[in-house]
């Protein structure tokens, strides 16, 4: 059961694994530049934009 005050948090969607996740505390003073849900789709999102950018040139 979640708690009353997550209800109410920002949400955002992982471009990696497409799951939302929700406002933390240790992201307040940079929620703006949060774009993965874990250093896990973070590490694989780094790598996929490297990808990219080798096959652009």
């Amino acid at each position: 059961m979640p708690n009353r005050q997550q209800e109410n948090q920002p949400t955002k969607t992982c471009p990696v694994c497409n799951r939302d996740f929700t406002w933390r505390k240790k992201w307040e003073r940079d929620w703006e530049q949060v774009k993965y849900c874990s250093k896990a789709c973070g590490k694989k999102g780094d790598v996929l934009a490297a990808k990219d950018a080798k096959s652009a040139k």
